[in-house]
């Protein structure tokens, strides 16, 4: 019988139910710990995930169960000490919500953290596992549009929620190349005082180790998407090249445009069929260190460092070099340098979320 291994899960609002109905819906994980500060929704969840061990505090539960797995799903800002929690309880792979982390500073801590221990670790860009996002990926790496000299994405979601997700998912259109250079520009601070603090709107350029221009915006200035119905859903994501366009619609389905004609096709984000391949990936890398999985945290984390020279060129006012060289806090400098006026939006329903 093959090894299962045990799964511990921090945090049981959404994302950390979608994680452990999709670990315990799985026969290669025991689901053997459930954390969360809230004590009635952590009674809840462990009746409906089988009893397993549960502890209003991750490091002590994390000591007594000692998973091999140790996920967490909270909030951006408590990021490093669950890096920690799941380091020290001598987890084989720690798999967490993006973004990740709250500034380069603390994204650059979390990596040594992480190499310094050989731990594996996952981010959850999940979305790539879509049959529509697989669909355009395999249009692109046909060659059907000829050579690749755009990438772009968009999301009227605002940055720390959407730009993760995007630029990961440009990154991976492109080849998994990496960026040189990044330039952008942001405007509006109501979202700053969010839980996921950002820009209200921000919009940038990234150019690629392999000359593909990237192109990318989220907030409340990003365009319309059409195609898709629901606001959190609206995100476009795509590649240009010389023979043609493809491009998917996160809520939506595809559509493509190559020399075989107009070509388009189904699918939404769906967390039932986009979870299990996401979990089963680690499976396959904890079995065989060669299968690397999909969302890997160094991949993950170069795309969070586009992320962050984004947000540095707003505040140093010009292009950001790539990889970054040293820390800073990004999140909190643009608090000191967005000016005091109300950001314009692309669509009416814009002005409801960001008024």
């Amino acid at each position: 019988m093959s090894k299962q291994y045990r799964v511990m899960v921090v945090g049981m609002g959404k994302r950390g139910r979608h994680h452990a109905d999709a670990f315990l819906a799985n026969s290669r994980f025991q689901l053997v710990g459930l954390c969360d500060i809230d004590e009635a929704r952590l009674k809840t969840a462990a009746v409906e995930l089988r009893n397993p061990a549960t502890s209003t505090d991750a490091a002590s539960l994390a000591a007594a169960v000692k998973p091999d797995i140790f996920c967490f799903c909270t909030l951006p800002s408590l990021r490093i000490n669950l890096i920690r929690v799941g380091i020290e309880s001598g987890a084989q792979l720690i798999a967490f919500e993006k973004p990740v982390a709250m500034s380069s500073q603390e994204g650059m801590d979390i990596k040594r953290l992480l190499d310094q221990s050989g731990v594996k670790a996952v981010v959850s860009h999940q979305h790539r596992y879509g049959d529509h996002y697989r669909k355009v990926g395999e249009i692109i790496a046909s060659g059907q549009l000829g050579r690749i000299h755009t990438v772009y994405g968009t999301a009227t979601g605002w940055m720390t929620h959407m730009l993760s997700h995007l630029v990961d998912y440009m990154r991976w259109y492109n080849g998994q190349v990496d960026a040189e250079w990044v330039m952008a520009q942001a405007a509006g601070r109501g979202k700053l005082a969010d839980n996921h603090p950002s820009p209200d709107y921000l919009a940038g350029f990234i150019q690629f180790a392999n000359g593909v221009r990237g192109i990318v915006e989220v907030g409340a200035g990003a365009p319309d998407v059409p195609e898709v119905d629901y606001w959190w859903r609206k995100c476009r994501i795509g590649a240009q090249g010389t023979e043609g366009f493809a491009e998917v619609y996160t809520g939506n389905g595809w559509k493509a445009v190559t020399s075989k004609g107009v070509l388009s096709g189904p699918g939404c984000m769906n967390y039932a069929l986009d979870m299990p391949p996401y979990v089963e990936d680690m499976v396959r890398w904890l079995d065989d260190p060669s299968q690397v999985h999909p969302c890997n945290f160094q991949e993950a984390y170069k795309g969070f460092e586009i992320a962050m020279a984004l947000c540095r060129s707003v505040i140093e006012r010009g292009q950001i070099a790539l990889p970054l060289k040293s820390g800073m806090d990004e999140l909190n400098a643009l608090k000191e340098v967005l000016p005091e006026r109300k950001v314009l939006v692309s669509m009416a329903k814009n002005t409801e979320l960001y008024g």
